[in-house]
């Protein structure tokens, strides 16, 4: 076998990849590529934690009411049922593994602490205080360095997926892959990477909008890959803003926990006035979709840049021991939260929609499988609720595992000749300015106009001006060697134009897809997904 050459390529270093990574390694040699370092991921950024209802006041049944009620209507009873019940084994195993979770200890009491954040009807939320994913991740990273089948690379981006019908320049159905072409960051280099299945776990997209709580690793790379090889993707319009992301002049993406909300932290406009009681009977521990308006909305209403996060009400050694991360960072802010509010604004988060998959985690294309927010499974529907993303992850990571070894072991041990990638004729980009000035156009133009509130007027306007910034980023791919850069604000601005496009097929307003033209849900014509 060659050095590019393996029975599995795994696209990403969350804990969907690393954890899939793991799984396949007893069946075969695995070729894991990260963009950057293996830090920056979102799983890495979860600050809250995994939802399970292992609680003596909880169950799955009532886990299950809360996912299908926050997905107002679009949530997949089946999936739902099966990630839900799925939960615990997934946890064992990272206790097995060594992940440690906060405890009871201190209250006198045994067994995991349990938070509770908004939209769900009974604490579940196990973590490790307010930094469970990078928790998970440091485990798994130091499980997956110590297994010599796994080949780690960093700096490694993949630029498009290699399919069966481009190598024979003939349309095949269904199309197949054969793993992905891959970007060397540091040397510039692109080469194919041959793999009997290909696992995408690349992430979601939030960098497509200007304010966002993600790395700036998420730019859409595996949706926009699978959906210009031929997959399926769906509703992309269910974008979730976080509510409460650091409002500071220095702070980049720096997320405020749920959970903060969960222990009884209180959301004030500038003026000290309390305002979600007016929006929602459950006040800060309505869903996120109904927080985020009502921010966005006090914003509007009072000419404010962000509101505060009060957390008076807390006592001061339990901020310190809950949220060591929020506490510490929020201090080299000069903000001390034990006698401050913390000043936030929404920000883009999490995407419900992405690329089609079924419950063994397939795709519509041979050999390629999806885990993790890059996938649609039918957990989320219209709106997340809070920490099931990692939960989603866990499962998923395992269930396509076990089908990329059924994949491999269907087609069996050869791998076709492809092409090296072509370049020829292209020439360097020296003046990178124009990228940089189509990365704000691509990332101001989808705040602006597709963000928590909109209008057909906004969308119309920002899907003419999105397809003209496409075609000109067309141009500099195809005329340019490219450069990571250049790779990234493709996909984000072909990601942007899919999330334009589900919001206005949905006409209605449902979960995390408000317009004020349509502000009613429809459950006659669009209690459905929406399909590209």
């Amino acid at each position: 076998m060659n050095a590019n050459e393996s029975d599995f390529l795994v696209v990403g270093s969350g804990i969907a990849g690393l954890l899939a990574a793991i799984k396949l390694s007893d069946s075969g040699s695995v070729t894991l590529v990260t963009k950057k370092k293996w830090t920056d991921s979102n799983t890495n950024y979860a600050q809250g934690g995994i939802a399970v209802p292992i609680g003596d006041e909880d169950s799955a049944d009532l886990h299950i009411q809360d996912t299908l009620t926050a997905g107002c209507g679009l949530g997949h009873p089946e999936v739902v049922d099966f990630v839900v019940k799925h939960g615990k084994p997934c946890l064992e195993e990272l206790i097995g593994m060594g992940v440690t979770f906060s405890s009871e200890e201190d209250t006198g009491r045994t067994g995991l602490a349990l938070g509770r954040e908004g939209g769900h009807t009974a604490s579940r939320i196990v973590h490790s205080k307010d930094h469970t994913g990078r928790e998970i991740e440091t485990v798994l990273l130091e499980t997956l360095r110590s297994i010599p089948g796994i080949t780690l690379l960093e700096n490694h981006i993949a630029v498009d997926l290699i399919l069966e019908s481009k190598r024979r320049g003939c349309k095949v159905k269904p199309d197949r892959c054969w793993g992905a072409y891959v970007m060397d960051v540091i040397e510039g280099s692109i080469e194919p990477f041959l793999a009997r299945v290909t696992i995408l776990a690349s992430g979601g997209a939030g960098k497509v909008y200007l304010y966002t709580s993600n790395p700036d690793i998420a730019t859409g790379d595996g949706i926009a890959m699978a959906y210009r090889a031929g997959a399926r993707c769906s509703n992309l319009e269910f974008v979730q803003f976080h509510p409460t992301c650091l409002y500071h002049p220095r702070a980049k993406s720096f997320l405020i926990s749920e959970a903060v909300r969960g222990e009884g932290a209180i959301l004030r406009t500038l003026d000290g006035e309390a305002f979600m009681k007016a929006y929602d009977p459950r006040g800060e521990l309505a869903s996120r979709d109904i927080v985020a308006r009502a921010v966005d909305s006090e914003m509007k209403r009072k000419g404010d840049k962000h509101v505060l996060l009060d957390l008076s009400a807390i006592d001061g050694t339990r901020i310190r021991e809950r949220f060591p991360n929020i506490y510490r960072t929020c201090l080299d802010f000069g903000i001390d939260i034990t006698r401050q509010p913390i000043p936030v604004v929404p920000a883009a988060h999490y995407m419900c929609g992405g690329v089609v998959t079924d419950l063994t985690a397939r795709t519509g294309i041979e050999g390629l499988v999806c885990a993790g927010e890059v996938a649609a499974t039918g957990l989320h529907g219209a709106n997340r609720l809070a920490s099931n993303s990692l939960l989603e992850a866990l499962v998923f990571a395992g269930v396509s595992a076990s089908t990329a070894v059924g994949i491999r072991d269907e087609r069996g041990s050869e791998l076709p000749r492809v092409e090296p990638w072509q370049d020829e004729g292209t020439a360097e980009l020296k003046e990178v300015v124009f990228l940089d000035h189509d990365w704000d156009q691509v990332r101001t133009l989808m705040w602006d106009y597709v963000g928590i509130v909109r209008s057909d007027q906004r969308l119309k306007i920002a899907k003419k001006r999105i397809r003209l910034l496409r075609e000109q980023i067309e141009t500099y791919y195809w005329n340019y060697r490219l450069t990571p850069d250049l790779v990234e604000l493709r996909n984000i601005a072909l990601v942007g134009e899919l999330i334009i496009r589900c919001a206005m097929m949905r006409r209605e307003s449902r979960g995390l897809h408000y317009n004020i033209d349509c502000p009613d849900a429809d459950d006659s014509a669009w209690k459905r997904d929406t399909l590209l």
